[in-house]
């Protein structure tokens, strides 16, 4: 096989593997979670007003896909560099699925149910402390699924690997690029965008302050690890350069703490 082929192959196989994480998000997003039981002492918990959500769904899907869309374009304009394309799009859509996935499979798992529960399952607020729902079956199955936050962790996944990339092409954190305050704004408003979309999840009571932060930190952690698939990390100076463009490290094998020569040596001195 080829050298060029192999590079293909390879590029079809992690192209799959999206599709199919892709899929698997779909799939998985509509199944039934774990129904937690509900204490008395807790009925407070889920009792808040049910509201429309402050940053819509339809609006997170335009901020998830347009955003890399928008940036990555603005870099090649700057950079020329249709490699450096490819490397981006394959970590940030990486990023967004694997954290769809990983999100959904924990909602699935934890099942717990949204402040605003109550309100869901019992529309006409006729509560006898009894949880016999009568409300809609998708609202109450959707109020399940609290944890972790889908929207906070969706957008870091995507806007937080927007923020390493851009830190790593401005080259804010290496010895080029640091003392530029304009560098690290634009880094910082990358990352206040989706800590914004975070705090809106609780003031619309459609999440728990504990969701929106796991939620938060698993799509951060999941864009830092895929980002760094791709790219050095942003404090080398090579940070601008994918992996791919980089000349490939030679190991060099260590050297033995002792050595037949130190040891001819001891063997002479006794």
């Amino acid at each position: 096989m080829t050298s060029h082929l192999r590079i293909h192959t390879s590029l079809i196989f992690e192209i799959g593997l999206r599709i199919f994480l892709a899929i698997f998000f779909y799939i998985s997003d509509d199944a039934v979670p774990f129904r937690r039981t509900i204490q008395p002492e807790e009925y407070w918990l889920y009792q808040f007003p049910r509201t429309p959500s402050y940053y819509p769904s339809r609006y997170l899907w335009r901020t998830v896909f347009g955003a890399p869309v928008i940036v990555i374009g603005i870099i090649y304009l700057w950079k020329k560099d249709i490699a450096d394309v490819k490397q981006a799009v394959l970590g940030v859509v990486l990023s967004v699925f694997l954290t769809g996935s990983v999100t959904n499979c924990i909602k699935l798992g934890v099942g717990r149910p949204r402040p605003d529960f109550i309100a869901r399952c019992f529309p006409d607020g006729t509560f006898n402390n009894e949880f016999r729902c009568t409300g809609n079956e998708l609202d109450v199955i959707q109020g399940y699924k609290s944890f972790p936050s889908g929207h906070s962790s969706f957008a870091f996944s995507s806007l937080g690997f927007l923020a390493l990339y851009v830190a790593g092409k401005l080259q804010c954190f290496s010895r080029r690029g640091r003392g530029q305050t304009w560098r690290v704004i634009c880094v910082v408003c990358l990352l206040l965008w989706p800590v914004m979309i975070a705090v809106s999840r609780t003031a619309d009571y459609h999440h728990h302050w504990q969701d929106v932060s796991v939620g938060s930190i698993l799509g951060m952690c999941i864009a830092y690890m895929c980002y760094r698939q791709y790219y050095p990390a942003i404090n080398r100076l090579n940070s601008d350069i994918p992996y791919i463009l980089q000349p490939q490290e030679v190991e060099t094998p260590s050297t033995p703490l002792f050595t037949n020569t130190v040891n001819d040596d001891i063997l002479k001195i006794v």
